[in-house]
């Protein structure tokens, strides 16, 4: 199981940092187990890692050979939770250059603009190629995800003509109601549901993610076999619980002043693994004028960009590093004698001694400099182990918003641009609320 270590937190802590929180803890906990807090209609993620849909797991395996058989691209339509886990999984398990030596469909992740560039550099790549698309939207009515599958939807009835796209069209879609799943059943795509109980921001462990990561050759068995036995764990009571531990050490931190929490990492790929987590904990948490602010940072490069404030900025800041303990590689360092280099002290080492001593002087360094530190330790970047740490904030993220006092599974305050923008487009519905905005300019 990942490792949770606070020694580097607790000279910012009180002597009762979690003590004082056992009873919330308590509380939140039954009411994730039992669904009946705040939002407990969204708690199916819970348990989802043992009682996971058998039979829609078995097709979503047979679906990714039928894309991995037909297709030289994959392209993934979606937007926030509907693609982020997804992508953020990928990239940690493989690389962030996977599209570079994949031995299937190279993958890539749309819908998530409303940029014309951005969407045209995409679509003229996929012109002359096999491609399918996998449109993951709940209600389908998503405007970035919308304007991208309809793009993408129309570059494959050009290819293939109707029918044809119909076969390379699947859809990921609340099971019964939306404006996607009506446009399934009518043109007859392929579809896969996500439980009415799973918000996106905790949906990558269910068909969202699971198809384009099976696409991808990702065992998704071992992930969610990882997270089964996070699940088994961390739904113990205790203050030996790492993710008690977790959301109260992040809790009293917060109640101290320290309202910015950077999510730290000094491997590359785990880059969108953070955007992933600040979307998770950024909507769970950031409601009623109250919550930390959640931010990513890449170690070492951000050490010399960012590295200045983290060390003397003001001190409202803590971090939480995720470490990986095992590299699936190895560098030895052999500089020629005498080549000016500067780097003989370090012959015969390999650079993952080198990244494990950054790691030990930053973390020394910036508690020096007054930034608490939260150690997460995670055995390897393989699908089972990330499973874990899925599992691992997903419970933690619950905990801590039952103990902020909010309802960590809405997001009610993402449709106030939503609500502009549509009025400013003249879409039907919103005349009022145009000559409102209109009244402000």
């Amino acid at each position: 199981m990942l490792q949770f270590d606070v020694s580097q937190a607790l000279p910012f802590l009180p002597r009762n940092w979690l003590s004082s929180r056992l009873d919330g803890l308590t509380d939140s906990r039954s009411l994730l187990e039992k669904g009946n807090g705040l939002g407990g209609g969204f708690t199916g993620w819970v348990r989802y890692p043992v009682d996971y849909n058998r039979d829609e797991f078995d097709r979503i395996l047979q679906t990714a050979r039928i894309i991995r058989d037909q297709s030289d691209v994959l392209i993934v339509v979606g937007i926030g939770g509907s693609y982020l886990g997804a992508r953020a999984v990928l990239e940690l398990v493989t690389s962030p250059n996977y599209n570079l030596f994949c031995k299937g469909p190279q993958i890539f992740f749309t819908g998530n603009t409303l940029s014309p560039d951005a969407l045209n550099e995409l679509l003229y790549y996929v012109r002359d190629k096999d491609f399918s698309v996998n449109v993951i939207s709940k209600s389908g009515s998503t405007t970035e995800s919308s304007i991208a599958f309809l793009l993408f939807r129309q570059l494959l009835e050009r290819k293939f003509g109707r029918d044809g796209a119909r076969n390379r069209i699947f859809a990921t879609t609340d099971w019964k109601r939306g404006t996607l799943r009506t446009l399934a059943t009518q043109e007859g795509y392929a579809t896969f549901s996500v439980p009415d109980s799973i918000g996106g921001r905790y949906s990558v462990l269910t068909a969202a993610g699971l198809l384009p990561l099976a696409v991808a050759g990702i065992d998704v068995g071992a992930l969610l076999s990882g997270a089964s036995d996070a699940m088994g764990l961390l739904r113990q009571p205790g203050q030996d619980n790492p993710a008690w531990q977790y959301a109260a050490a992040r809790h009293a931190l917060y109640s101290g002043g320290k309202n910015i929490e950077l999510l730290a990492c000094y491997e590359p790929s785990f880059r969108f693994f953070g955007e992933w987590w600040k979307q998770l904990f950024g909507e769970s948490e950031g409601k009623d004028s109250q919550g930390i602010f959640p931010a990513s940072v890449e170690f070492t490069a951000d050490l010399h960009s960012m590295g200045q404030y983290i060390q003397e900025g003001e001190r409202n800041i803590f971090e939480t590093v995720v470490r990986f303990t095992r590299s699936s590689s190895t560098c030895t360092l052999t500089p020629t004698p005498g080549d000016h280099s500067g780097l003989d002290f370090l012959r015969g080492r390999d650079l993952r001694f080198v990244n494990e001593q950054a790691f030990r002087g930053t973390v020394l360094a910036h508690v020096d400099g007054g930034v608490p530190n939260l150690l997460l330790s995670v055995d390897e970047r393989t699908p089972y182990w990330v499973g874990q740490l899925i599992y691992f904030f997903e419970y933690a993220c619950g905990l801590s918003g039952y103990l902020l006092g909010v309802n960590p599974f809405d997001q009610p305050g993402v449709e106030a641009y939503k609500d502009n923008m549509f009025a400013l487009l003249g879409k039907p519905g919103y005349e009022e609320k145009l000559k409102f905005l209109e009244s402000r300019c």
